[in-house]
């Protein structure tokens, strides 16, 4: 009689819709970090987030530029 095959426990796995994939985001005219953030995680104040994720091109949360690539990562 073969051994029993064991099925792996996912009894504790979460669903969910977020992701940890991270998004790379074109600045396009008009756009500023506040608004992103506000597209992405539904909230303008969260765009401290997507600054300290670029701050290797970003030197100012108030100056970004149409045609940078900015890093959104999951909130």
């Amino acid at each position: 009689m073969a051994e029993e095959e064991k099925m792996p426990d996912f009894s504790d796995v979460q669903s969910g819709t977020e992701s940890t994939a991270e998004i790379v985001y074109e600045v396009k005219s008009g756009d500023t970090l506040s608004k992103i953030a506000k597209q992405y995680y539904g909230d303008a104040n969260a765009y401290m987030t997507i600054f300290e994720a670029n701050t290797d091109i970003l030197k100012n949360p108030n100056l970004i530029h149409p045609g940078q690539k900015l890093r959104i990562p999951p909130k």
